[in-house]
């Protein structure tokens, strides 16, 4: 698929979902059955799930130092039952912190799209399954719907927070999120395309500025953010709300945005956070420059 337009085409006159028809086009593209592409996504998911965990028994220890143990600390404030913003949210967010910390620590994740935004598509579907039992095999198709709606955005503009700025890397993974969140509720394909748009539009223009260089600091607590991004787009499209420019629009101006953004804000450390006095002080630390 090249567009949403199209994709939503091809589901329409299939009437199935969006995962059932990029099924359908990885299995004809791939030559390989659905079921073996589902067994091929199990073992991903295996990865994804694992990487959320990591973190919530206690702090691991990432490269820089910059973070470590939020995960947990997330995880005791969520049996404290007195979050505002709910348990399901905060159950999330430990995931996606997790995974955050455990790429930091050089574990194994799986990009969704990238390492650096790795916590926010496992996150959401874990605390989905959790708030609401869904099924494996729902999950796993639902994860097709994500891998779709991120090779559109690759295709059209980029996923790469070296290119794209933070908004390319998180938003994607949102929006990623978003969508598989409204196919496993049993939204419409039209739904899907909203939550996603909505999704990328919440965080356009933002940039990308990780400390010392390090995927550790904002990265981590973008993650988390991203996946209560991704929910509460997700609640949107499912009410009802539909996004005002379509998903294929949303995208192409992403990329624009990100073309427009000066070098020192996509990636480089040079930048936004990673340029304040606590940024440098900690670079400073890091690369044995304090001495």
């Amino acid at each position: 698929m090249n567009s949403a337009k199209e994709w939503l085409e091809k589901s329409m006159k299939t009437q199935g979902t969006l995962s059932e028809s990029y099924l359908e086009e990885q299995s004809n593209k791939l030559g390989q059955t659905k079921e073996e592409l589902l067994k091929e996504m199990k073992k991903r998911w295996a990865i994804m799930s694992n990487s959320a965990q990591k973190g919530l028994h206690g702090a691991l220890q990432p490269l820089g130092g910059i973070i470590g143990g939020e995960a947990y600390k997330m995880r005791e404030y969520q049996k404290r039952n007195q979050s505002y913003s709910g348990s399901a949210l905060v159950d999330a967010m430990a995931y996606a912190f997790s995974t955050s910390e455990y790429n930091a620590s050089m574990g194994k994740i799986c990009a969704a799209p990238t390492a650096g935004s790795a916590g926010i598509v496992p996150a959401a579907i874990l605390s989905a399954m959790n708030q609401y039992g869904y099924s494996e095999e729902s999950c796993l198709r639902a994860l097709f719907t994500a891998g779709g709606i991120g090779e559109l955005i690759a295709k059209t503009a980029t996923v790469s927070g070296a290119e794209g700025g933070c908004q390319a890397e998180c938003g994607s993974a949102a929006a990623m999120a978003a969508g598989a969140l409204v196919e496993l509720s049993g939204g419409s394909a039209e739904m899907v395309f909203h939550a996603a748009s909505i999704a990328l539009k919440n965080v356009m223009g933002l940039v990308c500025d990780p400390i010392a260089g390090l995927v550790e600091a904002p990265c981590s607590k973008r993650n988390a953010s991203g996946v209560a991004n991704a929910m509460i787009s997700a609640d949107m499209a499912l009410a009802g709300i539909e996004s005002i420019i379509p998903f294929d629009e949303v995208i192409i101006t992403m990329k624009e945005v990100g073309d427009s953004m000066d070098p020192d804000l996509r990636e480089t450390g040079k930048g936004g956070l990673a340029a304040t006095p606590t940024g440098k002080k900690i670079a400073d630390r890091i690369f044995g420059r304090d001495e």
